[in-house]
């Protein structure tokens, strides 16, 4: 009897403690929530899918043409990789590997897709949903670091971290999976399993955001790589459509190999 009274003193006073957490606590999370930009609505890059506008040889061009490149600073070993995927690109041969229904695009690629995208805010974390695919990436705001090294491994959407600065989200991702899983645009760009992105997420304008990715990966490149790229809003009410990948309705493999991409009617895109 007296070990159920002071368990019933025990609870009573964890839940008295509960209470008065929970009271001080929702004003906070309500005054923080206030404090977050509006980043609602559906967005859409402004480019074509090359990753890299600001290097893009030739100038204007597709990721899918032939002889398009871009121009990291890759060491020797990687820009002899990457002269492998273009050439692979010029005979038809480079496997894209979303072409396969269920692999995510993966992260920056996620950011460099042509359809929708969406931005959900909270306190605690940001979410990064696409169209295509789709991917879901889960960027944590709540203080929490990365995990331990050991309870790390490569995943398509890798592990964010990040802080708001003002308007603008911080946010560092790695444990991001590399070369023979990824890409970032099908004219062969791929990092490694070292990289480290740090992205600056903001509104630039009414109708504007900006994704400003600083890259760093040790295996693959002399030094940091930095891209900027942007995504317009789109008119009000606009969804979000779904991507029925395994009809394979928007990536066909046409009977060379190569990967085609098909807007609604069928009709093959050659300039995303």
């Amino acid at each position: 009897m007296a070990h159920d009274k002071y368990a019933r003193r025990a609870y009573g006073l964890l839940a008295a403690i509960t209470a008065i957490a929970a009271t001080h606590s929702a004003p906070a999370q309500q005054t923080i929530a206030s404090t977050l930009p509006d980043w609602s609505g559906v967005w859409q890059m402004t480019s074509n899918t090359v990753f890299d506008q600001a290097t893009v040889d030739p100038p204007g061009g597709s990721s899918n043409a032939p002889g398009t490149r871009e121009y990291p600073p890759y060491n020797d070993e990687w820009e002899a990789k990457y002269a492998a995927n273009r050439e692979r690109v010029r005979l038809g041969q480079f496997p894209d590997p979303i072409t396969t229904c269920g692999t995510p695009a993966g992260f920056p690629r996620m950011m460099n897709l042509p359809a929708g995208i969406e931005f959900v805010v909270r306190p605690e974390q940001v979410w990064i949903i696409t169209e295509d695919g789709p991917n879901i990436m889960r960027i944590y705001t709540d203080g929490r670091s990365h995990p331990a090294p050991a309870d790390r491994w490569p995943t398509y959407s890798g592990e964010s971290v990040g802080r708001w600065e003002d308007d603008t989200l911080v946010f560092e991702t790695i444990g991001l999976k590399g070369d023979g899983d990824a890409i970032l645009d099908r004219t062969g760009l791929v990092l490694s399993t070292e990289a480290r992105i740090v992205t600056r997420l903001r509104r630039s304008e009414d109708e504007l955001m900006e994704a400003q990715f600083t890259i760093e990966d040790p295996a693959a490149l002399t030094g940091p790589w930095h891209v900027v790229k942007h995504y317009r809003k789109l008119e009000p009410g606009t969804r979000m459509i779904e991507f029925a990948c395994a009809e394979n309705n928007r990536n066909p493999v046409d009977t060379a190999g190569r990967t085609l991409t098909l807007d609604r009617e069928g009709n093959i895109l050659d300039d995303l």
